[in-house]
């Protein structure tokens, strides 16, 4: 059974796990569905009976995306419908810590990178551009242009260094190098708009890509001119793509269809179950660093849930709902 935790007249658009407390989740919401209104960010705590809420901001525009630090327990960093990112700390009840405002449009992505002696975050946005920060926002530390439209997602690398994947609505997923601030690897991933993209957290050259197209692609960058395997099951856009911290083959992608599916590409029938508990478009998705097999997704349903989906904690494959 899946854990609720409800947040009225907020659309979730995004929820990560926290990196250092195991039942501790943020999740970044909007107002009217993102097209106007304020913006919320949410923490929230697993307990044994439900989910409570532990502090929430409000922010003057629709909060798109949220990443918890990789070296602060206390402290995250959100992306914003006016172009900000901002930093919020759970002993700060008042407002952001700072606030970082150089993108021109929406911030629809953030994510603060996982390797080993780097402390960066990086932001995606829809005027077109990526960029790396140190934790204190102060001005960001390069602008990466090459996408010919709007940044839906960018991801760090867990495994090199100064490297992250972009998805776009110009159908590309890439591949950058900060320290020469270069594109890599510019994949003509699908032939419709990626929303979403995820690392491999076992294999440095595998990513996923999810598109409009209802596809998830699954790649591997030593041979990009076509998949490893097309996920197909999703019936309308694919909004967010995860690799399982705990399968190497395994992955969660949601949808605009109102549904979770869980794969694994190395199958020959790759879809191992679809969850339908949301009543309107499914935006974020995390799958827990600690927990294994618990999945946590919101929706614009105004809802945010935890559970462990059977055909993960047994398996098998399973076709329950």
């Amino acid at each position: 059974m899946a854990k609720v935790f409800r947040s009225p007249a907020r659309h979730g658009y995004a929820v990560e796990v926290s990196p250092f407390i195991p039942n501790r989740v943020a999740c970044a919401a909007a107002q009217y569905y993102g097209i106007a209104g304020c913006g919320t960010l949410l923490v929230l705590d697993e307990t044994e009976t439900g989910i409570c809420l532990v502090r929430s901001w409000e922010w003057s525009d629709g909060l798109f995306d949220v990443g918890w630090s990789e070296a602060n327990e206390h402290v995250l960093v959100a992306g914003g419908g006016d172009g900000s990112l901002q930093l919020w700390d759970t002993a700060n009840h008042s407002g952001p810590l700072r606030a970082a405002k150089e993108h021109t449009q929406e911030v629809y992505s953030v994510d603060w990178s996982q390797t080993r002696g780097e402390n960066l975050i990086v932001s995606g946005s829809w005027d077109h551009t990526a960029k790396v920060w140190d934790p204190t926002l102060s001005p960001s530390l390069t602008t990466l242009r090459g996408h010919e439209s709007v940044i839906y997602s960018t991801i760090w690398s867990p495994h090199i260094p100064g490297c992250f994947a972009s998805a776009s609505g110009d159908g590309t997923l890439r591949v950058w190098d900060v320290k020469s601030a270069a594109c890599r690897l510019a994949i003509p991933a699908h032939k419709a708009e990626v929303l979403s993209c995820d690392w491999c957290k076992y294999d440095q050259n595998i990513l996923a890509t999810g598109s409009v197209d209802c596809s998830v692609c699954v790649w591997d960058l030593r041979n990009v001119r076509q998949p490893v395997n097309r996920l197909l099951g999703h019936t309308y856009a694919v909004r967010r793509v995860k690799f399982s911290p705990f399968s190497k083959t395994v992955l969660a992608s949601c949808s605009y269809d109102f549904t979770v599916r869980f794969w694994d590409y190395s199958r020959n029938q790759p879809l191992l179950d679809t969850v339908e508990h949301h009543s309107e478009f499914v935006c974020g998705l995390d799958l827990n660093l600690h927990i294994p097999n618990q999945v946590v997704d919101c929706s614009w349903d105004e809802t945010v849930k935890i559970y462990t989906p059977v055909c993960l904690s047994d398996g098998a494959h399973s076709t329950a709902p």
